[in-house]
């Protein structure tokens, strides 16, 4: 082959080749992109399925006739009072609950989320909470119920514990009731996070109250 041959054949491979680069890098894009697109498509189906979850919920209203949804939280309720609980009272339980559970806690707390108060075994057909659970594992009213651990560290960790903040802004206490599908075993005091790992995929109806209070 003389040199103008050899020439020509080289360019015609670079030519070749030049073509070629593009179309395996965009394939390999492509295939990056498809990984990425399933990844997220899996993503957004799981927080859609919670979504679901949680949308599927009944609502059930509870109320206090200590405070109304956003109000201040009174004294009496709190640390700087007797720190009784609050009366709690609720409506609208949907068919087919077999016990309520409830949680109480301040995610303004300046260390994380603050647990003021965890109780489950509540009777399906109970109305509400007195004022002033006992601090006991088992309290006498309502029959049935387990209290769980509040954040505290002192000795006094069970049962409800009032707004504590340290001086500043609000803080936010949400009072939060679920309605279960099943009857929880009665496994002791428990803490929030063991509660809410036990009710997955049993909460069948929701309610919520929120009080406010600073210092």
């Amino acid at each position: 082959m003389n040199r103008h041959g050899f020439c020509s054949v080289w360019l015609r491979w670079v030519a070749f080749l030049g073509l070629l680069v593009p179309l395996v890098l965009a394939g390999c894009s492509s295939g990056e992109e498809d990984k990425k697109a399933d990844s997220g498509g899996k993503a957004d189906q799981q927080k859609a399925a919670e979504d679901s979850e949680s949308s599927e919920a009944a609502t059930i209203v509870l109320t206090s006739t200590a405070f109304a949804e956003g109000q201040p939280v009174p004294p009496r309720h709190t640390a700087d009072g007797e720190d009784l609980s609050p009366p709690l009272s609720w409506s609208a339980v949907p068919e087919g609950t077999k016990e309520l559970a409830l949680i109480c806690d301040d995610p303004d707390a300046p260390v994380g989320t603050w647990v003021h108060w965890v109780i489950y075994g509540i009777p399906a057909d109970a109305k509400g909470l007195p004022e002033g659970v006992a601090r006991d594992e088992r309290p006498a009213q309502p029959a049935g119920a387990v209290q769980g651990k509040n954040s505290w560290s002192d000795g006094e960790n069970i049962g409800y514990r009032g707004p504590d903040p340290p001086k500043g802004g609000p803080h936010r206490y949400f009072f939060k009731l679920y309605a279960l599908d099943v009857a929880l075993p009665d496994e002791g005091a428990k803490t929030k996070e063991e509660l809410l790992e036990a009710m997955t995929g049993h909460v069948i109806g929701e309610g919520q109250l929120m009080g406010m209070y600073q210092r």
